[in-house]
């Protein structure tokens, strides 16, 4: 176990010290591959996904999937560090990357390891994905036709080791609102400003219907407007931009419904992949959540849970808080407790009765 422990932070330290903005992570992904392959692990690559499953595999047992990303965020102008130099100092290892979510998936790739040779009454799938942070298509929803039918996925991602059992989801919308065009000076026209006046202080106050035990209530916000060309033209067309994040409370058409029923303006989604989930209730995992004492909460931010459409915990080392900051950093104690965290639930899950 010391071993698997240290092998991680430094497997983590050459993540950092190799770039891998989104779509551009092929370096990591041969890296991660490399380090399986010589771990013994017979390694499998789809674009810069990377994955492998336990050796004892079998198609009819239920299969885990340990899922986290090798992708990060463009460093920010904030850095007082170099932000590719793993740097360790008292007790913290910094560098991009780090905490988001680097910390993460080298904890579950030593989890991933430690049970990889034992037989298992659950098939365990590793896949560290790419484009996580921009919910790239040639991410996790590339490689999940590849595989089988999951059973449950635990994501990493920096929650302080508590446990996510839900998790916003994201729709943009765009909004338009069609006036007619006329001279300013003169009382001609149909304002599409003003006509889009009564849609955004319905907005602004506005409330969904249904509240989410753990996330609570669904929210909108317009956070683009434009209309108009020239100063003294009555503007014909007004379009906002609406951000709403939907709880487990609602799927993304509902919400999108339900906000038809009470805007003017004709609403097209950008697009209807970023779903809210939630924990199943009677899933197997409340059990172990129960026993080992785990704290529960719901998950404002986006991981590539939203684009995994099985039951799914997020949990991982480090702290929401420190991503996409300046000198991003994780505590190398962390790494440690992750690793035992996740060999923890995973050793109860697979004594755990259903």
């Amino acid at each position: 176990m010391h071993n698997l422990k240290e092998e991680a932070k430094q497997l983590l330290q050459q993540m950092i010290e190799t770039p891998s903005l989104s779509r551009e992570e092929d370096k990591t992904a041969q890296l991660l591959a490399d380090y399986l392959a010589q771990k013994g692990v017979e390694v499998k690559r789809k674009q810069n996904n990377v994955w492998a499953v336990n050796k004892h595999f079998d198609q009819e047992l239920p299969s885990i999937l340990l899922n986290s990303h090798h992708d990060t965020v463009k460093p920010n102008n904030g850095y007082t560090k170099d932000p590719y130099k793993a740097i360790i100092e008292n007790g913290k290892l910094y560098g991009l990357g780090s905490n988001d979510a680097g910390g993460c998936l080298v904890s579950l790739i030593a989890a991933f390891l430690y049970f990889y040779e034992k037989r298992l009454p659950y098939n365990l799938i590793l896949a560290a994905s790419a484009e996580e942070e921009i919910s790239g298509k040639n991410g996790i929803a590339a490689l999940l036709e590849d595989l089988p039918e999951i059973h449950l996925a635990i994501v990493g991602e920096p929650t302080l080791l508590d446990v996510a059992v839900a998790e916003k989801g994201l729709m943009v919308i765009d909004a338009t609102v069609t006036g007619k065009a006329g001279h300013a000076a003169r009382n001609e026209g149909v304002n599409a400003l003003y006509e889009a006046l009564p849609d955004l202080n319905t907005i602004k106050d506005y409330k969904f219907k249904r509240v989410s035990d753990y996330l609570g209530e669904s929210k909108v916000s317009a956070t683009i407007i434009q209309a108009g060309s020239q100063h003294n033209v009555v503007p014909d067309k007004c379009v906002y931009t609406l951000d709403v994040r939907v709880t487990d409370s609602y799927t993304l058409q509902e919400a999108l419904d339900e906000l038809k029923e009470v805007l003017k303006a004709d609403l097209q989604p950008r697009s209807m992949r970023l779903n809210s989930s939630a924990l199943p209730k009677g899933h197997k995992i409340w059990k172990v959540i129960n026993e080992m004492h785990l704290k529960c909460y719901g998950s404002p931010t986006l991981s590539d849970q939203a684009l995994i459409p099985h039951p799914s915990i997020k949990i991982g080392p480090g702290d929401s808080a420190r991503s996409h900051t300046p000198d991003e950093f994780i505590h190398l104690e962390e790494i440690d407790q992750g690793i035992d965290r996740y060999i923890a639930i995973l050793q109860h899950y697979f004594i755990r009765k259903s």
